[in-house]
């Protein structure tokens, strides 16, 4: 069983003598602090905290970190409180202990809203201080480690958290050996009889496999000796758990998995790692587009390495990472490796990696910000927390990582929120593209950008990355309350019109308590209610009026005037399409604002005479807006009769948006014909070109 005294050994390769004393020190404080206190194992509580600071000594973390894990569950299972501890360790020590705490209840046993609220714990935890997810990760591994002792409920719902959060906030912070070792413990605890098959049949194909691997090595090595490269060789074992996910994902079998040999070359300098690239490559074929060059790019976590796929001898596949021993400690520990935690040495890679992490922890702190609820952020967190990266140019050439099947969208929200908020259209390398195109890597994307742009809901469909997703639906929010406000003003404004006064003369003492009874902040609120349709804008007037008013609320005022441009909380009934020009009449539904109908529309017909459902509107004298049109026609069937029809509407300056052509009877057929025209007279531009044509017998607006 581990000491504090073989810990302190340990430490004394890195730590100086003062820095191991605190953390001896804070180990005896947690002793005591846990007397008598003991783990389902049976063993003395303490044994746990220890083992948790050996696993940040193996990452040679910081004494503050040590001392942290040592004390990390003494706020929670004792009774000492922050303020104990930041007087006997300092506010540094305090505060991480104080982050690990408050994630110490991440239990997502049954409400995905619970599992959505700690996490976003978590990534506040994170920004203070990034120790604080360091320590809870190494808390976690020991408790994996130790998890037999749990019941098997227990077990299977620790395993799913673990392969669900921890493992991969672990690869996202590049804490590859932590990753590997989450996974394959919580594979083995969630599906026990699979993990033991896999392991039995990995130790049969590695006994098989031995000779072949040794001649390998033996070859690359020769061939290095030979080039005067210096460079370690080594195979390269695959994880029980990364076996089991290639096969599930590729839909290949065990043996297809395994016939694929993995081999790492630890060198000096990057110039080494690309002349044993060269080496190795003239050595076996290498394999036509499999050669990755994260050294140039680096991934999102730091992890820097040469792939590259060969053809060996006997037709066996060779898998080869080339890279330096500061890349290899990175990959290995990611930001643990960092110097900001240790007394010695300094490192390009690890505070690159350091960097990465902080500006991932930054971004998720600005989706927590936007994100309507945690349920909405976990949904966009979990887009970055399992990335397969394409990597794409800036016209200026800088180079931006985006998940696989990343649009121009994602790209324009990764340089800037307000280029994204500003997008209209896009240019990738140098030709007009849509904005819902997947990216390739290596594409060099341009994003045109106007003013008077804003964010369409129909990029929720298509975009994937999370801060795309959050500040898409952040704008529209907000951009929805602002207009569902505007409309309530001017709904409200007509019936109080009635009695004589309008919303910036409503007495502040009747406001204040119809804002009170019906839990309002503001009159913003208010008016929102009303402009969303949930609060009928007469009941509000009649509320408000003056004491003295004798006005009736309903009866029929001045029409409200839609200019066709209000945006979201004014919309047009897809059973009659009205358009500038046709009479026209509201209907006020809940949740959706105000749609607009014709007057003769069936679908209003029965209640257009009834003031409490139905707003007179008209027309405003501008309209800027264009409005979709239906139109049935009838025609006689020959060659081309759509090209003249489409030749006709659009001599007129009308935009087609769909043509179908339909049965025929004999000679005739029937065409719908779905246009955009700005208002009446325009429309009857359209109609008047098409009856002009011969082919034409009938126009009829639907």
């Amino acid at each position: 069983m581990p000491t504090i005294d073989s810990l302190s050994d340990r430490l004394a390769e890195y730590l100086d003598l003062l820095q191991i004393k605190d953390v001896r020190r804070a180990y005896f404080y947690a002793e005591q602090a846990h007397d008598g206190q003991r783990r389902k194992s049976g063993e003395p509580y303490v044994t746990h905290p220890l083992a948790v600071s050996g696993i940040l000594a193996t990452m040679h973390m910081d004494h503050q970190s040590l001392m942290a894990a040592m004390l990390h569950d003494v706020i929670e299972d004792t009774d000492i409180n922050y303020d104990g501890i930041e007087k006997q360790f300092g506010t540094s020590v305090a505060d991480i202990v104080d982050g690990v705490s408050k994630l110490t209840h991440l239990e997502f046993e049954t409400k995905a809203e619970a599992q959505a609220e700690n996490f976003q714990k978590m990534v506040l935890a994170m920004a203070e201080d990034i120790r604080v997810i360091l320590v809870k990760l190494a808390d976690r591994l020991h408790n994996m480690r130790t998890l037999g002792a749990m019941p098997p409920v227990k077990q299977r719902r620790i395993a799913r958290e673990t392969m669900d959060i921890y493992a991969p906030v672990a690869a996202r912070l590049g804490m590859r050996d932590l990753q590997v070792e989450l996974e394959d413990l919580a594979f083995q605890s969630f599906y026990p009889m699979r993990a033991k098959y896999i392991r039995r049949a990995v130790v049969q194909a590695r006994g098989q496999r031995k000779d072949v691997i040794s001649s390998i090595e033996e070859a690359i090595r020769q061939r290095l000796a030979q080039e005067k490269l210096p460079g370690i060789v080594t195979g390269r074992e695959k994880h029980l758990y990364s076996i089991y996910s290639k096969m599930k994902a590729q839909r290949k079998s065990f043996a297809e998995i395994m016939d694929v040999f993995a081999f790492r070359i630890v060198t000096d300098t990057v110039d080494e790692c690309y002349r044993i690239l060269g080496a190795v490559h003239n050595l076996y074929k290498p394999v036509h587009g499999r050669f990755k060059d994260y050294i140039a790019i680096p991934k999102a976590n730091g992890y820097q390495s040469l792939h590259t796929e060969l053809f060996g001898a006997r037709d066996i596949t060779i898998e080869v990472q080339i890279r330096t021993r500061e890349m290899d400690a990175v990959a290995s520990l990611g930001i643990a490796e960092h110097s900001h935690y240790k007394v010695y040495g300094d490192s390009d890679s690890a505070v690159g990696s350091y960097n990465r992490a902080r500006k991932w922890v930054q971004g998720l702190l600005e989706m927590q910000k936007r994100a309507g609820d945690s349920m909405e952020f976990i949904e966009n967190v979990k887009k970055d927390l399992f990335p397969d990266e394409v990597y794409v140019f800036t016209p200026k050439g800088r180079i931006l990582e985006l998940p696989r099947g990343a649009t121009p969208v994602d790209f324009a929200y990764a340089v800037h929120t307000d280029v994204g908020n500003s997008c209209v259209s896009c240019r990738i390398n140098r030709r007009l593209a849509p904005l819902s195109e997947p990216l390739e890597s290596g594409e060099t994307v341009e994003i045109i950008t106007t003013r008077s742009a804003q964010p369409n809901m129909a990029w929720l469909n298509f975009v994937v990355t999370g801060k795309a997703r959050s500040s898409i639906r952040h704008f529209l929010k907000n951009q929805q309350r602002h207009e569902s406000v505007e409309l309530g003003r001017r709904l409200l404004n007509q019936f109080l019109g009635n009695y004589g006064i309008s919303v910036d003369e409503i007495d502040a003492e009747k406001l204040q308590t119809l804002l009170q009874g019906a839990s309002f902040k503001s009159i913003d609120d208010l008016l929102e209610d009303i402009g969303m349709g949930n609060r009928m804008a007469y009941v509000v007037a009649r509320k408000l009026k003056p004491d003295d008013s004798v006005g009736d609320p309903l009866k029929r005022q001045k029409p409200i005037a839609v200019q066709g441009t209000e945006g979201l909380v004014v919309q047009y009934g897809k059973c009659c399409h009205p358009i500038s020009g046709d009479q026209i009449i509201g209907r006020v539904s809940s949740g959706r604002g105000l749609v607009v109908h014709r007057t003769e529309c069936r679908n209003i017909r029965y209640m257009r005479d009834d003031p409490e459902k139905c707003i007179y509107l008209e027309w405003s004298d501008v309209t800027d807006d264009e409005f979709t049109v239906m139109l049935k026609l009838e025609v006689a069937s020959h060659r081309g009769v759509i090209a003249s029809l489409a030749t006709a509407v659009s001599a007129t300056g009308a935009n087609i948006l769909r043509i179908d052509m339909g049965e025929k009877e004999g000679q005739l057929a029937t065409v719908d014909m779905e246009i955009a025209v700005t208002d009446r007279i325009h429309l009857a531009r359209a109609i008047k070109k098409l009856r002009a044509l011969l082919a034409v017998t009938r126009v009829t607006r639907l």
